[in-house]
């Protein structure tokens, strides 16, 4: 079992979606170029958004890992936001996606066409 957020470190208003849980649950955590977060990385990945994020409301699940996109749930607008950390604030944003299943097409989309 991976480490996640525990409720404590999460808005009320937010739960780990089914789709997510079934991956984890099935041992499915890195797809190239994309890799999931949890444990220690995943907590860090979180504080760090929100340091350098202040305005946004990020809950981070997977990063890139030739590059320093990150996608999280975005709690201000309910979708999925990719962002690219170490970005200036504000330009940060590099595409969003309208769920998490949307996202996980185009993930392993990446992850079939990713040499």
């Amino acid at each position: 079992m991976v480490d996640l957020l525990p409720s404590s470190d999460l808005p009320p208003e937010f739960s780990y979606p089914v789709a997510f849980l079934r991956l984890i649950d099935n041992g499915i955590l890195d797809f190239e170029p994309w890799q999931l977060l949890f444990g220690e990385i995943l907590v860090e990945m979180r504080i760090g958004l929100g340091e350098r994020y202040p305005t946004r409301q990020l809950v981070p699940f997977a990063r890139r890992i030739n590059n320093d996109d990150v996608a999280c749930w975005d709690l201000d607008t309910g979708d999925i936001a990719i962002v690219h950390d170490w970005a200036s604030p504000g330009w940060e944003q590099r595409a969003r996606f309208p769920d998490f299943k949307a996202w996980l097409r185009a993930a392993f989309d990446e992850f079939i066409d990713y040499e």
